[in-house]
């Protein structure tokens, strides 16, 4: 008889790289759109489509809740909002693969602070060797598009620690849909200002749905299942593939294609990535 996968290896950290994946994908389409539609608007695109996707589904219950689980599920909705925002703004200034190389650095602050054992450390070192590898490219970047990226690391690291107590106080996707409807309203008012009647064409609201499956729906559902038996630290080690993917997709959607240096910056960035993931023992990973 076959032995049965252990969970921990198909588990957390599974759910944690198809979140990856899917987000950087979504990423880059929503990129090849903004020569039509703001960044802004196209964050309200996507934020629309995960609120109404995860209400229909969820049905999250409003009732019997405490002010403490309010205001819980209230700042996973602003951080959701300020990450996604942020973001955008910057990976429409700067190249894709930068911009979240950038941005990592709020996790990987929070895997450095949150950090238990030595091994999490040299593997949070080599990841931050990645990132400094980044700065040293000559070609010059958008200081406003650097600035953008630093303020969705921070906003990041919020939604790491945000998401892992809203899942232990929302039962199943309850609180994931009732932060996508707080980070939906949030971004109303700027994208309807930001739009223009680009908004209302039918292929871009087509577009912007499916990047709200790809960046929203789906790394939003999976990361916040992880994190319920993940310890943050850990997650945000293993958030450092987020820049190769992010590279990658661009490459493969956008043709923005990496330099020999970037490359070196990346490979560090997965080697991290997978020798934290291998090293971590099953037993450290819950909380």
């Amino acid at each position: 008889m076959t032995p049965r996968p252990s969970r921990a290896a198909l588990g957390p950290v599974g759910l944690v790289v198809i979140g990856i994946l899917s987000v950087q994908i979504g990423a880059a389409i929503a990129k090849g759109l903004f020569g039509e539609i703001s960044p802004t608007a196209m964050v309200w695109l996507r934020l629309v489509t995960s609120a109404l996707v995860l209400a229909a589904l969820a049905r999250p219950r409003l009732t019997g809740r405490t002010r403490h689980d309010w205001l819980v599920v209230l700042g996973f909705g602003a951080s959701l909002a300020t990450m996604n925002w942020a973001i955008y703004q910057s990976f429409s200034r700067i190249p894709l693969g930068i911009a979240v190389t950038i941005e990592f650095i709020g996790p990987l602050t929070l895997a450095v602070l949150g950090s238990r054992h030595l091994r999490d450390v040299v593997w949070v070192l080599l990841a931050g060797v990645g990132v400094v590898l980044f700065g040293f490219q000559r070609t010059g970047l958008d200081v406003l598009g650097v600035a953008y990226a630093l303020l969705a690391g921070a906003a990041w690291a919020a939604y790491i620690l945000l998401s892992a107590s809203t899942g232990r106080r929302w039962a199943g996707f309850d609180g994931l849909a009732v932060a996508s409807v707080v980070a939906a309203t949030a971004m109303t008012l700027p994208a309807l200002l930001t739009a223009g009647t680009s908004l209302w064409d039918g292929r871009v609201l087509l577009i912007g749905a499916l990047v709200g499956l790809l960046s929203s729906v789906i790394p939003y559902s999976c990361e916040l299942v992880a994190l319920r038996s993940l310890r943050p630290a850990v997650f945000g080690i293993l958030m450092s593939l987020e820049p190769a993917a992010a590279a990658l997709a661009a490459i493969v959607v956008l043709q923005e294609h990496l330099t020999v240096l970037q490359w070196l910056a990346i490979a560090c960035v997965v080697a991290a990535s997978i020798g934290a993931t291998r090293s971590t023992a099953p037993g450290t990973l819950a909380t």
